[in-house]
């Protein structure tokens, strides 16, 4: 989607109307998660990684008795270490654009208006 701009000197007051109500706000979010939605999208993005499914398949098979190999223990690890590490990651990530994005805005503004 595009942002328009709509400058408030009267004229435009209805296409105001029809745009307020898609963009309600002229706040930037580049944020990806919120508390709610960060575990289960950053699973999903995890194990849309080949190596993270791969893992994650090895560790079912595992629990099954017939097909064990490993101790079903020792068979999740690698995959918690692995998704522990990228889910600390991407919520350092995410925390820095939440930073930025309050900063941005917070910051004051200069309207130029005829």
């Amino acid at each position: 989607k595009w942002r328009i701009v709509v400058p408030g000197n009267g004229r435009q007051w209805k296409d105001w109307k029809r745009i307020s109500v898609v963009y309600s706000g002229n706040r930037i979010q580049s944020t990806k998660y919120t508390w709610l939605t960060f575990l289960p999208k950053n699973l999903f993005e995890q194990l849309h990684r080949l190596g993270n499914l791969y893992f994650f398949f090895l560790a079912v098979l595992n629990w099954f008795p017939r097909v064990e190999v490993f101790y079903r223990e020792i068979t999740v690890l690698p995959l918690v270490v692995v998704l522990l590490t990228s889910m600390l990651k991407d919520a350092l990530e995410d925390y820095r654009k939440y930073q930025f994005d309050k900063a941005i805005n917070l910051s004051k503004t200069r309207v130029y208006d005829k």
